[in-house]
């Protein structure tokens, strides 16, 4: 499933992908050992054929020679996690490389490039296969799901369903968009983000995946509908609070603000590659323009748990909250 690779093996072609008759990929996953190898050569040249993830295994940092041709990198500790990771999911996985490495020059194009991703692995076999192992079911629910407050030129969004942890329900997404319309019709607001009880947003409500049954319409909705977008366009005058678990959608549309700042107790996830997708809320738009294509695919495919120091470090995160 993974093979350790050389700059030469690149050279010669070992990132092109070979599908099996179902048409999956046989080696979706190739590691270098940067601090054995070193840089690459000089007469290497990128691929521009969409291929393997490519991953260089280091203790520090890359050298900036060898980005180019890599899908991310991790230290040696976190090679199993990423190596389970596209064992899971290699459709998904090296969806989610094509899709980084393609390098959007706009947000919308980012963000249609997204969800025609996510739609097409929505009808796949890793999807079903992770959906038909989770028993996910709703609960109680507010009748609110965000709260909207005008105190003088700020408005206040709060997502509200602390019992599920502020899950990113079809309803929470509605709301928020049309709480977004107001502050978009009135240049002067500035917008506060928060979340409601112990969690700012665990993600997309899990009792609702797999209820699209037709992807192409799903991917429609998500482009008319979806909040990414607004965010985007509000972004000067977005400040985002973040506290609890971030995950998926909760840190997705959260790094479109143009303030993040979060509680000590904050942590970030992205997990749809272990479930046979890829960010559906505008991750692979909102993530790369903070961190880098590179920071956003390793998140992602190792599925670690950042921690707020990390995610600082990085700039992810602005500050701590005031």
């Amino acid at each position: 499933m993974s093979m350790e690779a050389s700059w030469q093996d690149l050279a010669a072609g070992a990132a092109v992908l070979d599908l099996d008759p179902d048409g999956r990929p046989v080696r979706p996953l190739l590691l270098l050992d940067l601090d054995r190898l070193g840089p690459p050569p000089n007469d290497l040249r990128p691929s521009s054929t969409p291929g393997a993830v490519v991953v260089g295994v280091t203790e520090g940092d890359p050298p900036a020679t060898a980005l180019p041709y890599l899908t991310c990198w991790v230290a040696p500790g976190e090679v199993d996690d990423l190596v389970g990771t596209v064992g899971v999911a290699p459709v998904a996985a090296t969806t989610l490389a094509g899709l980084l490495g393609t390098g959007a020059t706009s947000t919308p194009a980012a963000l249609v490039a997204e969800s025609l991703a996510y739609s097409a692995l929505q009808g796949g076999a890793e999807f079903r296969d992770w959906l038909a192992g989770t028993t996910a079911t709703g609960s109680a629910d507010t009748d609110d799901p965000v709260l909207v407050e005008r105190t003088g030129q700020v408005l206040t969004i709060t997502l509200n369903r602390p019992a599920r942890h502020n899950a990113y329900s079809a309803a929470m997404r509605d709301a928020l968009r049309d709480a977004l319309a107001v502050a978009r019709a009135d240049p002067e607001l500035r917008v506060e983000l928060r979340g409601a009880g112990p969690s700012f947003c665990s993600g997309g409500d899990l009792a609702e995946f797999g209820r699209a049954t037709d992807p192409a319409v799903a991917h429609l909705v998500r482009v008319t509908t979806g909040a990414a977008r607004s965010l985007d366009l509000l972004r000067p005058r977005t400040r985002v609070v973040l506290h609890g678990a971030c995950v998926g959608a909760g840190i997705e549309l959260a790094a479109f603000a143009g303030r993040v700042e979060a509680d000590d107790d904050a942590w970030f996830h992205l997990p749809e590659v272990g479930m046979g997708l890829v960010p559906g809320a505008g991750g692979t738009a909102s993530i790369p323009a903070r961190v880098g294509r590179w920071r956003t695919a390793q998140l992602a495919l190792t599925r670690r748990r950042l921690d707020l120091g990390t995610a600082l470090a990085w700039g992810l995160v602005d500050a701590p909250a005031r």
